[in-house]
């Protein structure tokens, strides 16, 4: 039998960490088989420490919303010191789930249907989390039927100041923080936002169920895929 590794970015937030933990309890009741929760930094257990303990075949699932270093180097690097057979996956997004948890969030806040949205996401430096992001744009444009703005809190891309300015010129302007978990990216989100004068700021995505059998699915491609042991 294989084993369910999710890993996620890690905080120094217990809640946040929570998250994720929370995320994996759920994939493994869905599976019906072992999971672990990991990370990459900031909190322990270490992903690469997770898959060098045992040497059960690993399908290991990115709790992450985009491409980037970690999808890239971090977690590949991890899984070459695997003491058994192991698997990556695609991260989480983008993905038309994670859109739809989206506007659950936005509905929540009290953001009215159709209006403008600028979508937040923590941001990064390599290029091809850039597609990734426009992707799930139109994703939440798709099932929100209004426009959506991108930006970023560091990296690369617009400033939440000018999405919001921009979006403005539409009507009051609801933020969608496109963010896992809570912690320091999804606290500067809200102030950003605020500060920029967007009227509703959603929660972050959450130990959402419909995320939680987004990560089984994840789980079952890498299986059927690279013929893992289920």
């Amino acid at each position: 039998m294989s084993r369910l590794v999710t890993v996620a970015h890690g905080t120094r937030v217990v809640a946040g960490n929570q998250i994720a933990a929370d995320l994996t309890a759920q994939a493994s009741a869905l599976l019906g088989i072992p999971a672990t929760t990991s990370y990459v930094e900031l909190c322990s257990p270490l992903v690469a420490d997770v898959l060098a303990s045992s040497p059960v075949p690993t399908v290991v699932v990115p709790l992450l919303l985009s491409t980037g270093f970690h999808v890239k180097v971090d977690i590949p690097e991890a899984l070459r010191g695997s003491r058994g057979p192991a698997a990556l996956t695609r991260p989480l997004g983008p993905d038309p789930v994670l859109a739809a948890v989206q506007k659950r969030r936005l509905l929540a806040a009290g953001a009215r249907p159709g209006g403008p949205v600028v979508m937040v996401a923590a941001g990064s430096n390599d290029p091809d989390a850039v597609p990734d992001l426009a992707l799930a744009q139109r994703h939440l444009a798709a099932v929100w039927g209004g426009p959506v703005l991108v930006a970023t809190v560091s990296g690369a891309g617009r400033s939440v100041e000018d999405a919001v300015a921009e979006a403005s010129l539409y009507g009051d302007v609801a933020v969608s923080t496109y963010l896992l978990s809570p912690g320091f990216f999804s606290r500067k989100v809200a102030t950003l936002a605020t500060d920029a004068g967007a009227r509703w700021v959603s929660e972050v995505l959450g130990a959402d169920p419909a995320i939680a059998a987004l990560v089984a699915d994840r789980y079952r491609e890498a299986v059927s895929a690279l013929r893992i042991a289920a």
